[in-house]
């Protein structure tokens, strides 16, 4: 829904009806996530996709039955199905997609208000219903029904749980099953020296749904017009900013300075925090050269273990936008325990 939102919205400002198809279960070699959303309008435009291909013209069709029906639909696509050919899925996977129309998402237009905003909020859904939850102090805050208050508050507990933790996952309550789907603040990505390769880290980085801040100590450089697609430019020394920011665990770092009166007081404070990932520029000689830096500077070796550098994948690359890819290309492997190898050289699923 988040990548489809901007869409929705324009929709709903022209007063058009629509369906969105929402992945709810996978099983094997699936193409797509839970959470992977396709939407049809009443004139037959499309946003989004549940497949990448696979099984998108069966659920177009499928969709504008339920815009001219208003029923909701739960459908399987599946290569044990006998319509596996027909409709595309022929990766050895299934899907489960639930085909809802717009009358049943309750706070359709807050919903799209807060994902444009970027706050926190999540939707627990069962056929032709729809609830809104909101993380609050206690009791969470809920939008719509699905038929039943035991059920709702129950829902709406489990949703608030899945929203802290930033996961989307079918949930069972009351002897029913609800899919829950969360919007969590997006992750951050901070970049570290106004250089050409940092612009490009940033644009691959803001593509990848990371709110992107790039920061360096000199104004010149660090300017607004350089990196147009930064969330922020932060002016400031590095570790000094790193020191007095929110770092998570979602968190990626990149160091692009190379430069040790910048990189060392800076990894120093990095290598504190629970970033997912660290990773800094530079030569092997100049990276062998920052780590004796650090070592000198009390860090221990079990810190120095997360630093990733130099910073990216062997792609060959050579432009800052080749590199960028490198770099993305490293963080989605940690993220997800890619090994960084071919396809073509593994046997094991794709889709894991």
């Amino acid at each position: 829904m988040r990548d489809i939102v901007d869409g929705l919205a324009g929709w709903r400002a022209a007063g058009l009806t629509f369906a969105v198809a929402t992945v709810v279960h996978t099983w094997r070699s699936a193409p797509r996530q839970p959470g992977a959303a396709m939407a049809v309008n009443s004139l037959g435009e499309v946003l989004g996709s549940v497949s990448g291909g696979c099984v998108e013209g069966a659920v177009h069709a499928a969709a504008e039955e339920t815009i001219k029906t208003g029923k909701p639909r739960s459908l399987t696509y599946g290569v044990s199905d006998g319509d596996a050919f027909d409709v595309g899925l022929t990766c050895g996977g299934t899907v489960e997609v639930l085909v809802q129309p717009d009358s049943a998402l309750a706070g359709i237009d807050d919903l799209l208000a807060d994902i444009t905003a970027g706050r926190p909020v999540a939707t627990a859904s069962v056929p032709g219903a729809q609830l809104i939850v909101r993380a609050a102090a206690g009791v969470p805050e809920i939008v719509g029904t699905l038929g039943d208050a035991d059920l709702d508050r129950i829902a709406a507990l489990r949703a608030a749980g899945l929203l802290a933790q930033g996961r989307t996952a079918m949930v069972q309550a009351c002897d029913r099953e609800i899919f829950v789907q969360t919007y969590a603040t997006p992750p951050r990505m901070i970049v570290f020296g106004a250089i050409d390769f940092a612009a490009a880290v940033a644009r691959i980085g803001r593509f990848l749904g990371y709110r992107v801040t790039v920061c360096d100590a000199r104004p010149v450089f660090a300017t607004p017009a350089r990196f147009p697609e930064a969330d922020e430019v932060i002016v400031q020394w590095p570790h000094r900013y790193l020191a007095s920011t929110e770092v998570d665990a979602r968190t990626v770092l990149c160091v692009l300075t190379h430069d040790p009166k910048f990189d060392v007081p800076l990894l120093e404070v990095a290598l504190r925090t629970p970033a997912a990932y660290i990773g800094a520029m530079g030569s092997r000689r100049t990276c062998a050269d920052r780590v004796e830096r650090l070592r000198e500077a009390g860090v221990p070796e079990s810190a120095l273990a997360r630093l990733r550098a130099p910073i990216g994948l062997d792609l060959g690359a050579r432009t800052p936008e080749e590199t960028a890819v490198a770099v993305a290309s490293e963080i989605i492997a940690l993220s997800w325990g890619g090994s960084g190898l071919p396809l073509t050289a593994l046997t094991a699923p794709i889709h894991g």
